[in-house]
Order: C-alpha cells, then sequence, then structure tokens
C-alpha cells in the first residue's frame, strides 16, 4: 500500500513507522487508515504514531473523525527552530538555580520532559541538542568536579509492616522482592483496561451498541471498578480459592472498587447450606467484606427471559443429543441445529413445563469456542428443587450461560478467572453481544497449586469417606477452613498470596513456603505458654518457699511491653523426657548427673541428685536441687518446665501425602488413596500446659517454648483442652 503511495524504494524511517504500526495494531481493520497517513508523510515520528494507535484503539467504531484523529496525532503540525528554542529557554529559565548549584550532576532528563511537554510534536533529538547547547552556554565546559560520580541517596527503608514479600517463581524456588498485594494490583500495574474502556482490550468484541452500553454502564457505575468472587456452593474453598479471592477483592480495593460475593448456585443437586455458610466465613476470615451477596439464582427469571429472546434472534436451539453424544472433542454437529425457531420455542417451553425427561433435551447456544468445542449447552432438565426457589424451575442454566450475563447484571468491569477459562472467553464475548447487553471484560490469571496434598472436591470426599481424614476441615487438608482449624492466621495466608504474586503462569508451590508465612505472623501474634508433650516428674528436694513461688512470664519475651502472665512453680515439675539423659554425651547440653539447667523464666537451675525408676529400668522420676541463678554457674542450657499443669491432647500433623504429586499416576501408579503417610498425625493424649491458657477460646494460638505454634482446637471441653500444633518453630531442612 505504501509502495503504491511512494514507489517501489522506502527509506529506512517509513518502513521503521510501517512496521511498527503492524505489530504494535491490535485490531487490523484500521491497518490501511494508518498505512496511508505514513504514505502520504503525515504521520513523521514515533510518537505520531503512538498517538495514532492509542486514538484507533479508543474509537473502535466507524468511520473514523479524519480532523479529531489529525488533530490528536499532530497532523501538519510544524514545530519551527525558534520556538524550540524559547521552550527549552523558559525551562532553563525556570530551573537555573538549581543548575548553578548542581551543575552537571542535574537531572537534564526534567529539562528535556518539561520542554517535550510544552512542544509535544517537536523532535526529541533536537530538542536535546537544544537544551545541551544552553546548557553548556550558562555553565561552560565540565570541570573535573562536575565529571565526579554523584553519590547514591540513601533510599528509604520500610518498615516490617509495610513490607511483603513478592513471588518470582523460578524451578519451584521464590525469590522475593519487596512489593504489597495491593501495590501488585494498584492502578496500571496490571495493565487491565480503565472503566469504561473495555474496547481497548486485545479480543473485545466491539459493535454498534458497544459504545452505548458503556456509556450506559459508566452512568450506573460512576466509573468504579466493580469485581465477584463466584464460587460454587458446592463445597469448602481451599488454598487455591485465596488466591482467587486476594485478587478479586484485592484488585476492587486496590483502585477503590467494589466486589460481590456471587454464589454461582445453578447445580441444585450437589449444594448444600453449609457450603454457603463456609464460603462467607472465610472470604471474612481472609478480611474482606463483600459489597453485596448474591446468588445466580437471583437472575433466573432474567436469564429464562434472555434465553427467549436467544432462540427468537436464532442463536439457539432445543437439541436432543444425549449427554455422551456431546462429550469430548469433535462430537457429532447437532441434527438439530437448524430446527425452526418457533419451533425451539415451543419446546424450551414444554422443558420449563417438566415434559421431557433428564437427558431428553437441553438447550445449546450456536457458536465454535475456542478449544473447538461446538453449540454449548446453556440449558438442561433437572428435576431436583432448589435450595432458595425451591419446585419453581426443573430447567437449570449453565456456567456457560449464567456466568457472563451475571456478570453483566451486576455491572462487572473485571471478570478475574483462572486460565482454564480462557476457552470461554469468546463464549463470554458472544453472548452478551448476541443479546445486546453490556459486555464486561474477562481476564485470566494462573491458578496456585501446592504439592503434597489435593484439593479436588471429589478427592477430598473420598479421603473423608474412607476414613483418611475426618472431614473437610481436618488439619492435614489445604481447605481454608483446614487451615484455620490448624491455626494458620489468614494475614499467613494473605501474605502467601502476595509472596506466589498476580501471574498469568499456574503456580505449583511448596507447603513450607506457607508455613514459613504461619511462623512470620505467629511470631508476631502468639503469645508464649509452656507445655510438656511427654512428661517426666521432677521433685525439688529443697524447695526454698513453704509455698508455691509466682513465676512472671513474659507474654512476647523480645518485647517486655506487651504483659505478662503467672504460672506457679511448686516443688513437683514436669519436664520433657528428652531433656534428660542418664549419660551426656558430647554436644548434649541438657539435664544430666553432674549437668545442671536453667529453668526457662524461674531464676532457678536445677542439678539432679537421684534418678527414680520403674521395675522395668525406665526413669519415671527425679529428684533435684535448685540453686538462684545468681549464685550458680551458669548452666549449658535453658529448659521448659511446667507446674501445676493443665492435662491437655496435643495433635501433631505431619505431610498427608508421601509424594509431591500424590495425583500423578506416573509419581503414584496406586492412586491417590495408596500414598498416605501413615505418621500424618500423631496424637499425644496426656499432654500438660501451663494454667495461662486455661481461658483460652477455639482457635487461640500460642506458641508452646521451644516446641512450635499451636491453637485451640474446637473439640476442647472443659476439663480437656485440645492444641493443634500449626507449624514447629523452625523449618525441617528435610522438608525444603
Amino acid at each position: 500500500q505504501a509502495r503504491s503511495a511512494l514507489g517501489p524504494a522506502l527509506d529506512k524511517a517509513t518502513g521503521t513507522l510501517l512496521y511498527n504500526a503492524a505489530a504494535r495494531l491490535k485490531d487490523p481493520k484500521h491497518l490501511g487508515f494508518l498505512v496511508d497517513y505514513i504514505a502520504r508523510r503525515e504521520i513523521l515520528t514515533d510518537l505520531q504514531l503512538s498517538a495514532a494507535l492509542e486514538y484507533v484503539r479508543s474509537h473502535p467504531l466507524e468511520p473514523l473523525d479524519a480532523a479529531d484523529f489529525e488533530q490528536a496525532c499532530g497532523v501538519g503540525v510544524c514545530i519551527t527552530p525558534e520556538q524550540i528554542e524559547e521552550a527549552v529557554e523558559a525551562v532553563i529559565s525556570k530551573h537555573r538555580a538549581e543548575l548553578l548549584v548542581e551543575r552537571y550532576h542535574f537531572n537534564m532528563g526534567l529539562l528535556m520532559g518539561e520542554a517535550r511537554n510544552r512542544l509535544r510534536w517537536a523532535d526529541g533529538k533536537t530538542i536535546k541538542n537544544e537544551v545541551d547547547l544552553q546548557v553548556l552556554h550558562l555553565l561552560g565546559p565540565k570541570t573535573e568536579a562536575d565529571l565526579e560520580k554523584k553519590p547514591k541517596a540513601a533510599k528509604a527503608r520500610l518498615a516490617p509492616a509495610e513490607k511483603q514479600k513478592v513471588a518470582v517463581v523460578e524451578n519451584g524456588d521464590v525469590g522475593t522482592e519487596t512489593q504489597s498485594l495491593l501495590d501488585q494490583l494498584r492502578g496500571e500495574a496490571l495493565k487491565f483496561h480503565k472503566p469504561g474502556e473495555n474496547y481497548k482490550t486485545e479480543g473485545y468484541v466491539v459493535t454498534p451498541n458497544t459504545m452505548a452500553l458503556l456509556k450506559q454502564h459508566l452512568a450506573i457505575t460512576g466509573g468504579q471498578v466493580r469485581t465477584r468472587f463466584p464460587p460454587e456452593p458446592n463445597g469448602i474453598l481451599h488454598i487455591g480459592h485465596a488466591k482467587a479471592i486476594n485478587f478479586n477483592f484485592g484488585y476492587a480495593k486496590a483502585n477503590g472498587g467494589v466486589c460481590f460475593l456471587r454464589y454461582d448456585d445453578t447445580n441444585p443437586e450437589k449444594e448444600e447450606e453449609k457450603y454457603f455458610t463456609a464460603i462467607r466465613e472465610m472470604v471474612e476470615w481472609l478480611g474482606y467484606q463483600p459489597y453485596a451477596v448474591t446468588h445466580a439464582s437471583d437472575y433466573f427469571d432474567q436469564l429464562y427471559t434472555w434465553a427467549l429472546e436467544l432462540i427468537r434472534r436464532g442463536q439457539a436451539y432445543v437439541c436432543h443429543q444425549k449427554v455422551e453424544e456431546i462429550k469430548g472433542h469433535n462430537p457429532p454437529p447437532s441434527p438439530w441445529r437448524d430446527r425452526p425457531v418457533e419451533e425451539s420455542l415451543l419446546l424450551f417451553e414444554d422443558m420449563r413445563k417438566g415434559k421431557f425427561a433428564e437427558g431428553e433435551a437441553t438447550l445449546r447456544m450456536k457458536l465454535v469456542m475456542e478449544d473447538g468445542k461446538m453449540d454449548p449447552v446453556a440449558y438442561r432438565v433437572k428435576f431436583t428443587p432448589h435450595h432458595r426457589t425451591g419446585d419453581k424451575w426443573c430447567i437449570y442454566p449453565t456456567y456457560d450461560y449464567t456466568h457472563c450475563l451475571c456478570d453483566s447484571i451486576e455491572h462487572i468491569t473485571h471478570s478475574l478467572c483462572t486460565k482454564e477459562f480462557q476457552a470461554r472467553r469468546s463464549s463470554y464475548f458472544w453472548l452478551c453481544n448476541a443479546l445486546d447487553v453490556y459486555c464486561p471484560v474477562q481476564w485470566e490469571y494462573g491458578r496456585l497449586n501446592l504439592l503434597y496434598t489435593v484439593v479436588s472436591k471429589r478427592k477430598i470426599i473420598r479421603l473423608v469417606e474412607t476414613g483418611a481424614v475426618r472431614d473437610w476441615d481436618d488439619p492435614r487438608l489445604f481447605t481454608l477452613t483446614a487451615l484455620r482449624r490448624r491455626g494458620f492466621p489468614p494475614e499467613a495466608i494473605n501474605n502467601f498470596c502476595a509472596r506466589v504474586g498476580v501471574t498469568v503462569a499456574q503456580a505449583t508451590m511448596e507447603p513450607h513456603l506457607l508455613e514459613a508465612c504461619a511462623r512470620e505472623v505467629l511470631n508476631e501474634q502468639a503469645p508464649r505458654a509452656m507445655a510438656v508433650l511427654e512428661p517426666l516428674k521432677v521433685t525439688i528436694t529443697n524447695f526454698p518457699a513453704p509455698k508455691a513461688l509466682e513465676v512472671l512470664v513474659p507474654n512476647f519475651p523480645a518485647d517486655e511491653s506487651q504483659g505478662f502472665h503467672k504460672v506457679p512453680l511448686h516443688p513437683t515439675i514436669y519436664i520433657e523426657e528428652t531433656d534428660f539423659r542418664e549419660e551426656a554425651d558430647k554436644g548434649y547440653k541438657r539435664l544430666a548427673p553432674g549437668q545442671p539447667v536453667g529453668l526457662r523464666h524461674a531464676g532457678y537451675v536445677i542439678a539432679v541428685q537421684n534418678v527414680i525408676k520403674d521395675v522395668s529400668g525406665r526413669v519415671i522420676e527425679l529428684e533435684v536441687t535448685c540453686t538462684k541463678s545468681d549464685v550458680a554457674e551458669k548452666p549449658k542450657a535453658f529448659i521448659h518446665w511446667v507446674s501445676e499443669p493443665l492435662a491437655c491432647e496435643v495433635r501433631l500433623y505431619e505431610r498427608l501425602f508421601l509424594h509431591k504429586n500424590p495425583e500423578d499416576p506416573s509419581e503414584v501408579p496406586g492412586g491417590f488413596l495408596s500414598d498416605l503417610n501413615p505418621d500424618s498425625l500423631r496424637v499425644v493424649h496426656n499432654a500438660l500446659v501451663d494454667s495461662s491458657v486455661l481461658s483460652a477460646q477455639p482457635f487461640d494460638k500460642f506458641q508452646f517454648e521451644r516446641l512450635g505454634y499451636f491453637s485451640v482446637d474446637p473439640d476442647s471441653k472443659e476439663g480437656k483442652m485440645v492444641f493443634n500444633r500449626t507449624v514447629t518453630l523452625k523449618e525441617d531442612p528435610g522438608k525444603a
């Protein structure tokens, strides 16, 4: 096209502009229009071309207003050398004082930028040459001092609370850089469209009604960002959903918008009230409040009306192929695809009245999806009462039909979903446009998966049915209710999602990275207590007082301003069995005959006087003497202890599966149920804990000194508390 105007030989500058136009223009329908301006040498610079491309993206409808386009792109604007000289002179005059002080260390880019702002279409090289010339005239040649490097200013350090580490996932490892999740989601960070500028998104389909619909949309939303989290209420949310919650609610929050919690309740056979309740609980537990709680079923009447309209427009038909016939790739085309509109309307009404058995008829849409799937189902017959609409309906819409239309009704601006839904993007746009309703934009991101676990509803149900786990909230699972029960703080889960980052690629992470996030938060949140898992009785034979002593223990030893709690010290105490040995090996620093230890927080050092054993030779009691710490020789170690303790049950958890990918047949040929770790749960029935935890409620968290972080389990009852170990104090090197 350019050669027809300029002849066979094109100069390099024109060739570069043509190449950039073709490479950067997403919608080729305007390519000829742009080439015409380049060939006529009315677009001469890359700056003009960038403005032209932006104009075309912002004006998707034909015909383009040539005069408006030319004004926006600087066509015909001629900048004289005198204008450039005057603009640079004005900028240098503005910064003259700083230039004289800083000389050539001054940021010359600032002068360039301001001059460019004054003369938008001026040539950049010409402006730079003029800046250099006038600066030289003002300051003279560079001196030795000017040639020295300017010392870098020290960067202000962020407080820990302002930091969150973001993922760079490489080969399963996470490198870190400091950026909060909200920073990742704010403004231009994700290159998402602005509300009302849906048409600027690559692949978005523009119809003659698009701009009017977007204008109505903006009038309703006021330009507000709107997202939604749309779970199916047929299972419990898992760690992958935590990323979706953080992304949807976080993107809205970061950009001053709102997020809906919308239940996709279109499959009444599998939906239960407990799932609705648990989903909302988990969203709020993670710290988010929905703008509104809605249900797909709220819109069943409107969806049905639109289905009739789709048939009338010749875009949907009633089909009698069986489910088995249309499953898989390349199913045979429906012989009913071209049936008359009136016939489909009557048959669809018969479907609604219950005149067809389940599987005898479906309503299908006339389109081919990205993955080659042809004519997806919009409605199917199900004689199952709905938990909200009762027996009103015996036909229910599918995800492919419901999702985009509910987004449209709620005026969602950014429909964020995981990558596997990319194949449904074309049907999303097609359906909204087929009905001439507002069309949101679907954006996809990568799923978050964890190793050493399964998260599919079907597989978790199998684990429950076989007794491998107790229920959906068994602390060995990675459902959100299970993580809460195990003691993971919501902040740790949100921080983990921030570290994984908002990636398009699927991220498969090691559980120890989530555990590390838990340790960081619990170290700041969990007050200290002392507990003994395998108790050994110790009697202090020279107890220094006629009654129990009161020991003050800091809730947070690193910050005593957060208070203390009291624990009693009696002549009888209990220590860990593993903290005593009859013979001290080399490197062993705890209690042994001839090797005293200190009692944490008590101010006393104890030394073994007598070892008492049962008939089998097992040590069952120690008799010791105590000495005040300030007069005793400093011991090699300090150990934890309890006195007049509470009996409790402690549950110690390990990974549920032995292999990283229990669902991978190449790794686990016998299936995931054959890969269960027999040591995933160890119950300590007669552990002892100090009395400071007596009033703790379910989900309260503690650090048991030297043992790990623990959370009160809801199974706790009066007289027998139950604790779940959340994580150990340090990462097990074997798990990393």
